[in-house]
């Protein structure tokens, strides 16, 4: 087997600041009544302040348990390992008091339906300084200070916005209000799971914008987390891949593009739509991702790969170092790839 074992690091062109995000081989596991494999499986991850990362693969993948558990929300029952730091602190070990300060001040994250995040009865205004006299805020301040956040996020009439209730917005207009809740703890950690999936495209490229410029603006570090590669390929400084809650590949964002080393990632490129007039036609991976109901001996992408070998699988690869990056394929140094 080539390349050294790399389990767990990071690949080159990682920014070497303190991280403020670190996820550290963190295994996920229901009861074996409910599930065969790991939701996580050893993933490991890392954002520093003011950097973008991207987080990609189908639904299924584990993208959003790894996201949920920076905020400690893991499922009931779920049987954990690994460690969940934000600024050094291991989320997993902190207990309601810690959690609480964690969620107003260090982290937050914008969900992917921005309709199940504020109750339909409320007013916007209502919403967003919620949090904010919880906090201790005067109620005079917090609402200035969300007229503020919405004026940041491009919501004209912000006084007129307060008043209003969420069937009255747009869904791309509601997830600006959302951007702007997560935002009013000024959190150093802001985790965007998914926040366009419901949007037409001209919208997504405007909530986008917005989470970009907010994020450069601040200095926030971004978990950018997606099932478009081209989308992640936009925005994010490095991408990881996951497939059946692991991490297969890794690495700075234009390194990851030109050159995939992982056949999902190729795959995953390879479906989406392109412009240019001689582009070739969107092809899409074959097969249906790995269940949870399922487990694998070897590599989870093997039964849907078209470089797979017997030995894959029965071999589970290892996240090892392969050129710029890392990947958990056994074929990576092979040049199988076009």
């Amino acid at each position: 087997m080539t390349g050294t074992d790399m389990t767990g690091t990071e690949p080159p062109g990682a920014k070497t600041a303190p991280p403020l995000l670190e996820i550290d081989r963190l295994s996920v596991r229901l009861p074996a009544d409910r599930a065969a494999r790991p939701i996580l499986d050893e993933v490991s991850l890392h954002v520093a302040a003011g950097e973008t990362v991207g987080l990609v693969g189908e639904s299924g993948s584990g993208k959003s348990v790894a996201c949920r558990s920076v905020l400690g929300l893991l499922p009931d029952g779920a049987r954990v390992e690994g460690q969940v730091r934000v600024r050094g602190r291991d989320v997993l070990t902190l207990d309601r008091a810690g959690l609480r300060e964690l969620r107003s001040h260090r982290a937050a994250m914008v969900f992917q339906d921005p309709r199940a995040s504020v109750n339909p009865l409320h007013r916007i205004g209502d919403f967003l300084t919620e949090g904010l006299r919880a906090a201790g805020t005067p109620a005079e301040q917090a609402v200035a200070r969300a007229e503020r956040l919405l004026d940041a996020v491009g919501i004209q009439d912000p006084r007129g916005a307060m008043r209003r209730r969420p069937h009255e917005f747009s869904g791309g207009m509601l997830q600006r209000v959302v951007i702007a809740a997560a935002l009013a703890g000024e959190p150093e950690l802001l985790i965007a799971d998914e926040p366009t999936t419901a949007l037409d495209v001209t919208t997504q490229a405007e909530v986008v914008a917005v989470l970009t410029r907010l994020q450069a603006e601040r200095g926030t570090g971004l978990l950018f987390v997606t099932h478009d590669l081209e989308l992640a390929a936009a925005v994010s400084d490095r991408i990881y891949v996951m497939y059946a809650g692991r991490i297969v590949e890794t690495g700075a964002t234009d390194a990851l593009f030109a050159r995939p080393r992982h056949p999902y990632t190729a795959g995953l490129l390879a479906c989406t739509p392109r412009i240019e007039p001689d582009a070739p036609p969107p092809r899409p991976v074959p097969g249906r991702p790995l269940s949870l109901a399922e487990a694998a001996p070897g590599c989870a992408f093997s039964a849907r790969c078209a470089f797979a070998e017997a030995r894959c699988s029965g071999e589970r690869p290892a996240l090892r170092r392969h050129g710029e990056g890392l990947a958990a394929c056994l074929r990576a140094d092979e040049g199988i790839l076009p």
